[in-house]
């Protein structure tokens, strides 16, 4: 039964989230369309410059001669059936170009998400615990620190600390430029693997510690609420063990607004993934979307964006689903 009603509430979930999306996309892709003119840009950027044939062409081929909404139907009709759009890049599949994409960027925010929760959880249980102590005023001390830190220059920072390591050890083993060395002879899947690690260290941290600082106070002020709560006093009346009452009564409730936060906080993460892999020169969506907003690539931009949106709502639908398994009092109705 109450299988059947998280089933009905995710289907529910599902269906509004369909014209959220479409009138969200809609909006953005006025947006996108009206921040400049590819055609323009194509007409004065080339040497010698193109005739007015070809730039007909052109305009033709991105459906620039189109109404604003006619060239939002047909995008949005042909993404249904795979098909993403002409790119000002004649020679490029959209949809092939981001989801390979997708496979890079997904490897850097999973790692960084997990790293960063958990931080967070650790570090947020031991502050709570160990209220006004030294070390919570240290940990509070560091989050709001890596709070206050800009993502791109936090991410120099490492990236130059990467180098100096390298150097003073004579080794490549932290990767600084790309998600794998080029130049890398793959013998083994063992040599691979590590190389790969290397260069995911870096980026993950940049991007883990500045969700980190964020999460490590919620768990903190959440863990402070549920472990002042009558249950909790009572389970402990029970003489049951610290460890236990910690981790099977406080922290299954106090993790409820830790998943929140971390579902509303996966555009903020998306957000700081484009600028990391840009400092990091990663070949993921990041890279994606820069090259898109710097050539006027209309449907390239409205790719990203309408993926990213389908994750933050995924997100946020598995965070409401997560919340009856955290809490069993929770009912979808």
């Amino acid at each position: 039964m109450r299988e059947d009603r998280m089933l009905a509430y995710t289907v529910r979930r599902i269906l509004v989230s369909i014209p959220v999306l479409i009138v969200s996309t809609f909006i953005v892709f006025l947006v996108v369309v009206n921040s400049g003119d590819p055609v323009a840009n194509f007409a004065t950027s080339r040497q010698p410059p193109p005739s007015k044939a070809a730039v007909t062409a052109f305009a033709r081929h991105i459906h620039a001669d189109q109404p604003v909404v006619e060239r939002y139907w047909n995008w949005i009709t042909g993404v249904l059936h795979g098909d993403w759009g002409p790119s000002v890049q004649s020679n490029l599949d959209i949809g092939h170009d981001l989801f390979t994409r997708f496979r890079v960027t997904v490897t850097l925010v999973a790692a960084a998400m997990l790293l960063a929760l958990v931080m967070s959880i650790v570090f947020g249980v031991f502050s709570a615990i160990r209220q006004y102590s030294v070390a919570d005023y240290t940990i509070t001390f560091l989050g709001f620190l890596f709070l206050a830190m800009p993502v791109f220059w936090f991410a120099v920072l490492l990236k130059q600390a990467g180098i100096w390591f390298n150097q003073e050890t004579g080794s490549q083993f932290l990767g600084t430029i790309g998600e794998k060395s080029p130049y890398l002879e793959v013998d083994t899947t063992w040599n691979e693997f590590t190389d790969r690690v290397g260069h995911l260290i870096l980026p993950t941290i940049t991007l883990a510690l500045v969700s980190f600082a964020s999460w490590t106070r919620y768990t903190r002020a959440a863990m402070l609420e549920v472990l002042d709560s009558d249950y909790v006093r009572l389970a402990r009346a029970k003489g049951l063990r610290r460890g236990r009452v910690l981790t099977r009564h406080a922290l299954r409730t106090a993790l409820i607004p830790l998943a929140t936060v971390t579902a509303l906080d996966i555009a903020i993460i998306l957000g700081g993934a484009v600028i990391t892999e840009t400092i990091f020169q990663w070949h993921g969506m990041g890279e994606m979307l820069v090259q898109a907003a710097t050539t006027l690539d209309v449907y390239r931009t409205m790719a990203w964006l309408l993926l990213s949106a389908v994750v933050v709502i995924v997100f946020n639908l598995f965070a409401d689903l997560l919340y009856a398994v955290l809490d069993p009092r929770i009912r979808y109705d």
